[in-house]
């Protein structure tokens, strides 16, 4: 059930700390296979550099951020939603909110997160192809999703 309380809006650096909590503790559950100290490195590398050059649409429940998504043009870069607002339809809504505006979307998961491939699945995105590595060349296989 949506929150009636929910607003989204563009990214004001005011949110970054905010954000990047939100980041580090939905990566904890999607992305724990990661380990700590690489999830602690990966975190400063989104404070630096993601979230100043990505389209950031942030979901506030009252005044307070409760999830975002940040995109590359027409790429989900990062869909993040704090994990005592899972399964309220921040994502989803996050997603709608920006669907509108673009042609198509497309993103990347691990395929070891346990949560991500169902839940895009659920909103219509289909695999499109599979990598063995990820950016880093590690070898934990990456699934590319769109939905047009």
């Amino acid at each position: 059930m949506p929150l009636s309380d929910l607003t989204i809006c563009p990214y004001d650096p005011q949110y970054c700390e905010d954000l990047l909590e939100i980041w580090l503790a939905a990566s904890r559950l999607g992305h724990a296979f990661l380990g700590e100290n690489t999830l602690l490195q990966q975190r400063a590398i989104v404070r630096d550099v993601y979230l100043p050059q990505a389209e950031n649409h942030v979901a506030l429940v009252g005044q307070t951020p409760v999830g975002f998504i940040g995109l590359l043009n027409c790429f989900i870069g990062g869909l993040f939603v704090t994990p005592a607002f899972h399964g309220r339809n921040i994502g989803r809504s996050l997603v709608e909110h920006v669907s509108p505006v673009k042609p198509w979307l497309e993103l990347e998961v691990y395929a070891a997160n346990p949560l991500a491939p169902p839940f895009y699945r659920k909103l219509g995105f289909r695999e499109i192809s599979r990598r063995p590595q990820d950016d880093d060349g590690r070898p934990l296989e990456l699934v590319r999703m769109r939905r047009d």
